[in-house]
């Protein structure tokens, strides 16, 4: 039987890997576009099919791993996702950048069903181990802003991607040596009902839905808008990549602290009880960066991710207490589908943003947006307190 620790270990490292590729093209676009002659606004939509590719194919790769192999899936991103970024390091023009970048939206698919559903099943809090997961993941996006520039300015743009891809090779042939395919049993089964009635259900559902695709499309357009965001509001601070890559690495930091705390009040209180606060900060703090730049927009920006990422981890303890473990990687997929496909259509809607109207009017009509948040947790219901289990005498 695998070491639970042991596997949450790499799952939480495949939550790191996961979301650094997915960010690194965001990061290194600023310096890839001078060196193929390419505009930002022409080049960024390249990364469109890869995150749709992200939340699309996690239908089916939630539904392989709950009826082939979690291990192997998992084993299959490591090593996929790895290559695939290695492929991205050696493209010649434009359609190679668009199908390398795909390859590495597939297999980032794998990770958000398949990867969260094993740390589920192997956690013994959940609300304080989905939080945790979510420090790593957030950890992937900081350090892909800062690793990825500092990369990119001394060694150039296609180490930026090869690099992390031998890396990612290395983990996944640590995985293989240390994980085992298990036979799982449902050691967790869902108590849905015991929660809220079967009659509210339907309002768990929709507010579960529309923050989904609200928080989920805001989330995706912010990352990949963030490196090109500070470049031009903190002009009066630093023009150099690296230090905008560093600092953007700072304001992650504080989403990654944020994820852990909300992770451990999730286990301490109701979901509604934690939902609500975020729900309602979230457009007010978007809102508010719309007019600023220099160190208030980054006071601000630090509100923002903070946000953003505790949302996240109400989203998936929502997911993670209402279902049970034999379907659980389904019920991830389709959350996931549901967020990744709605976010992947946040990058077209950024380059057109910031060629139209600027970040301006990007984050005031993202505010706009997540206004549905707060309609979605002002209906959840109220969660009812479930006691543990007594031991059979």
């Amino acid at each position: 039987m695998n070491s639970p620790r042991t596997v949450i270990g790499f799952i939480n490292a495949g939550h790191f890997i996961d979301h650094y590729a997915m960010l690194v093209f965001a990061a290194a676009v600023i310096v890839m576009g001078p060196a193929l002659g390419i505009s930002y606004g022409e080049l960024l939509p390249y990364a469109t099919p890869a995150f749709v590719a992200f939340g699309a194919g996690s239908l089916l790769t939630g539904w392989l791993g709950d009826r082939w192999s979690r291990r192997h899936m998992m084993a299959i991103f490591f090593l996929g996702i790895g290559a695939a970024m290695i492929l991205v390091g050696l493209v010649q023009t434009p359609l190679q950048l668009g199908a390398a970048l795909l390859a590495v939206g597939l297999f980032a698919s794998i990770y958000h069903p398949v990867g969260t559903a094993t740390l589920v099943a192997h956690a013994d809090k959940l609300g304080r181990q989905v939080g945790i997961n979510g420090v790593w993941g957030n950890l992937g996006v900081a350090s892909s802003a800062v690793v990825t520039g500092v990369i990119a300015q001394y060694l150039g743009w296609r180490w930026a991607f090869a690099l992390p891809g031998l890396a990612t090779i290395a983990v996944g042939v640590g995985f293989l040596a240390l994980v085992r395919h298990e036979a799982r049993t449902s050691q967790q089964q869902a108590r849905a009902a015991a929660r809220v009635s079967k009659d509210m259900m339907w309002r768990v559902v929709v507010a579960l839905v529309v923050t989904i695709v609200a928080s989920s499309t805001t989330f995706n357009a912010i990352t990949v808008a963030l490196p090109k965001l500070f470049a031009e509001r903190l002009t009066t601070v630093t023009t150099s990549p690296a230090v905008i890559g560093l600092i953007a690495s700072g304001v992650y930091v504080f989403g990654a602290l944020t994820q852990y705390t909300i992770g451990n009040l999730v286990d301490r209180h109701s979901l509604k009880t934690v939902f609500l606060p975020l729900a309602v900060a979230f457009p007010v703090l978007l809102f508010a960066g719309a007019g600023l730049s220099g160190l208030p927009f980054v006071v601000v920006s630090i509100g923002i991710i903070a946000a953003m990422f505790g949302l996240v981890t109400v989203n998936d303890a929502m997911v993670g207490k209402y279902t049970s473990d034999q379907w659980r990687a389904r019920a991830f997929a389709v959350r996931y589908f549901l967020g990744f496909t709605a976010a992947g259509f946040s990058v077209g809607l950024v380059a057109w943003m910031h060629e139209t109207g600027g970040f301006g009017m990007m984050l005031q009509m993202f505010g706009t947006f997540c206004l549905l948040i707060v309609v979605g947790a002002l209906i959840f219901p109220p969660e009812r307190r479930i006691a543990a289990a007594q031991p059979a005498e």
